[in-house]
């Protein structure tokens, strides 16, 4: 293997325990926020400027890590203030408590357009049985009908219960700025597929990238249709900007995640990231030699048994990599007799 492809490898062995801060690169702080799912964590990241801090994601918004928030701003930020809050993506573990501590702080809020809209979007809308369209759109997707039925009588995940109400003023960023952070500047490079216009920041003149979701180790983020777009191909946009952002990695750039540990490796990762989403087409695509359902896609796209708390996700994903294969030209869908899509290989 040549350097240029070493196998990623992590330089701090451990995660700072709650509460407390790592320093990865001077005046650079890595803090685990804690998750109440199987992914039990999120990375956030506090740059200093001199004079006060800008954070970099933040958590749910939960009673629990509001006082982990606490204890962070008196402890490791040593109660200096916060100027911003910078947010990768609109997920609800980066951006829940962006508008909370922009309003216990006085901190301005930096994020995408898009994160921001949607954000403000999804979190408008509280439901507390799914809506028609949603059912259908899982029962169309083939769900478990077991499972689809007790949904139907369940509060579906709302916004509104994980994200705090955002500022109504927020600063842009955009595909290509240059933003200064804690004394470094940094290139702002959207990449695509695990959600709309996701921020990198990759240090100019400097080795250090904070990647978000966008630039996980050992882990793929989930790369998932949902009801409100379902002719989505998140697995093509995923590819085309692993290879698009390749162009700028270096295998001794320290990569900041938004969930495990930082590592070193970049190039070899990102071509890994990609090859396994591709393998996984092909997997998928042989699959199809008889007609699927969404639901009947798992075994070769995650060759391991799904967990009912992990099948909403599995089949959101099934759907990314059926849409692929169809807009490829590799798959047709097909409506069965039960309303239930089908796909099969072209």
């Amino acid at each position: 293997m040549t350097n240029s492809m070493r196998a990623p490898d992590h330089p701090f062995p451990e995660p700072p325990a709650t509460g407390t801060a790592t320093e990865v690169a001077p005046g650079v702080l890595w803090m685990q926020l804690p998750l109440p799912w199987a992914l039990n964590h999120v990375n956030v990241y506090a740059l200093d400027g001199g004079d006060g801090w800008t954070v970099i994601d933040t958590g749910l918004d939960t009673t629990k890590i509001r006082e982990v928030w606490e204890r962070l701003l008196a402890g490791p930020l040593g109660g200096r203030p916060l100027h911003r809050v910078v947010v990768t993506h609109h997920h609800p573990d980066h951006v829940g408590l962006a508008g909370w501590l922009c309003a216990r702080t006085g901190a301005g809020l930096v994020m995408p357009r898009t994160g921001y809209l949607l954000s403000r979007m999804l979190r408008a809308e509280e439901q507390s049985l799914p809506p028609r369209a949603v059912v259908e759109f899982y029962r169309r997707a083939g769900m478990d009908p077991e499972l689809l039925a007790q949904r139907r009588t369940e509060r579906p995940f709302n916004f509104t219960d994980w994200v705090a109400a955002l500022p109504l003023d927020y600063s842009r960023i955009r595909e290509g700025d240059c933003i200064r952070m804690g004394g470094r500047d940094w290139i702002v490079r959207m990449g695509e597929g695990h959600a709309a216009e996701h921020a990198t920041f990759w240090e100019e003149n400097g080795d250090l990238v904070i990647g978000g979701d966008q630039l996980l180790p050992g882990i793929s983020p989930n790369l998932g249709v949902q009801p409100t777009e379902p002719e989505n191909d998140p697995v093509t946009d995923w590819i085309a900007s692993c290879e698009r952002l390749a162009a700028f990695a270096r295998p001794e750039q320290l990569v900041l995640p938004g969930h495990k540990k930082p590592y070193h490796g970049l190039p070899a990762r990102i071509s890994q990231m990609a090859q396994g989403h591709r393998e996984a087409l092909d997997r998928l695509e042989k699959h199809l030699a008889v007609p699927r359902t969404g639901g009947d896609c798992f075994a070769p796209l995650f060759r391991r048994s799904v967990t009912r708390d992990s099948y909403g996700l599995a089949l959101a994903e099934a759907l990314g990599h059926l849409n692929a294969l169809v807009a490829q030209g590799r798959a047709i869908r097909e409506m069965g007799d039960d309303g239930a899509w089908r796909w099969r290989a072209a």
